[in-house]
């Protein structure tokens, strides 16, 4: 049975950017829900309970038809949550990106990191209805931004992911409201570089 994570950090430990109000209704509702409908789902098939989250997502149609919508939908809400959740800090803890393995390979492949942001705000813009933009590393070890409709994940695709925004409206709409670039550009003010790094250096030694 997979089971909703705690946050690592108070619900109100990232405002200005992100309200504690989202936050409840984000990790305690929607993420909740996907925990909830992926054990429903994964009920009918017992062989599947011990695959693990990367395991189903990355080759959803290796899964059993009656099933493989409500988990792409669901073991996909699930990781890219989790992901999430960890992929934010509070804004006091932010690092310059510049300091990290990840910062240096970003100026490397997009030219400069004002390029990269251009990129990745275009990509989280560009992306119509619900959905995520992210930065992966791809088979042939690259850096690339793409973006994913409704809870898809990179993983299915072949992509490792290193960073990712939600642009769905429940993660941004109680502050934002229809201002997705504003809550797109606040956003970088809430990244954990740690993190990101951490997920570039395994990419890059798998």
């Amino acid at each position: 049975m997979f089971q909703l994570p705690d946050l690592p950090y108070a619900y109100d430990a990232l405002e200005p950017i992100i309200d504690e109000q989202t936050m409840h209704l984000h990790h305690d509702m929607h993420h909740q829900a996907y925990v909830n409908n992926l054990n429903a789902a994964l009920e009918k098939h017992p062989a599947l309970q011990n695959k693990s989250l990367n395991e189903l997502m990355s080759d959803i149609q290796a899964l059993p038809e009656d099933i493989r919508t409500a988990v792409r939908n669901n073991g996909g809400g699930h990781f890219n949550h989790c992901f999430l959740w960890q992929e934010m800090t509070p804004e006091k803890l932010v690092k310059d990106p510049m300091d990290f393995r990840i910062g240096k390979a970003i100026v490397e492949a997009f030219g400069s990191f004002e390029n990269f942001q251009d990129e990745f705000t275009k990509a989280a813009m560009a992306r119509f209805g619900s959905g995520f933009a992210w930065l992966v590393v791809n088979k042939n070890k690259e850096l690339e931004v793409i973006s994913t409709p409704n809870q898809d994940t990179p993983l299915d695709g072949g992509y490792t992911p290193i960073m990712a925004i939600d642009v769905w409206e429940h993660a941004y709409y109680l502050k934002y409201n229809n201002r997705r670039k504003e809550y797109v550009d606040a956003f970088w003010k809430v990244l954990n570089w740690d993190f990101i790094n951490d997920n570039y250096d395994r990419a890059m030694e798998k």
